[in-house]
């Protein structure tokens, strides 16, 4: 009688053990699908920066160092291959990118053309789409964390390679312009 027991025993560990191993890859995965998501979005967006550098090329010649950087970010964040490259990348092309609107800022005839409101338009659109799924990623990679680090589960990910990930969050440039107050000039 005592060896049934044992068995069961041994038998209801291993299944609390497969279920919480696999309760892990499953919100592993999840964070995977939330950054194919944004990877998405970042692609329409890297689609989109070619012809914008050429329409303010057109206009604001003497701006040529706003635009290399604008290039060279979005060859970086291209050719970034890991989910944390990938956001480093990123994050360097939205410091980019904040520069090139603020140099367009001394351009009238440039903000009123056509063509540029509507890559403007589209280029917005599509920041606050990545905000959005920047939004969803977090969320699940904190439940991914939490689930990593949470007693018993932490003995079973530390085990199996599962560990802390990293947050799709603004750089400390970034995080500089924002608490910075806006100046306002009549």
């Amino acid at each position: 009688m005592p060896f049934i027991f044992l068995i069961v025993a041994i038998v209801l560990l291993a299944l609390w053990l497969v279920s919480i191993y696999n309760s892990l890859v499953k919100l592993r995965n999840n964070r995977e699908q939330a950054f194919a998501d944004i990877d998405v979005q970042l692609q329409q967006r890297h689609d989109l920066i070619p012809n914008l550098v050429a329409t303010v090329k057109g206009y604001a010649a003497h701006e040529s160092e706003t635009l290399e950087k604008v290039t060279m970010a979005r060859a970086a964040a291209m050719g970034a291959t890991s989910i944390n490259e990938k956001i480093q990348a990123e994050q360097q092309l939205g410091q980019a990118l904040a520069n090139l609107k603020v140099s367009v800022e001394a351009y009238p005839e440039l903000k009123a053309n056509q063509n540029f409101l509507e890559l403007q338009e589209e280029l917005s659109d599509i920041e606050n789409k990545l905000a959005a799924a920047r939004r969803f990623f977090n969320s699940v990679t904190k439940d991914y964390n939490t689930q990593v680090q949470s007693f018993p589960a932490n003995l079973i990910a530390g085990s199996f390679g599962f560990h802390k990930e990293s947050m799709f969050e603004i750089s400390a440039e970034e995080r500089a312009t924002v608490t910075k107050a806006p100046e306002v000039k009549f």
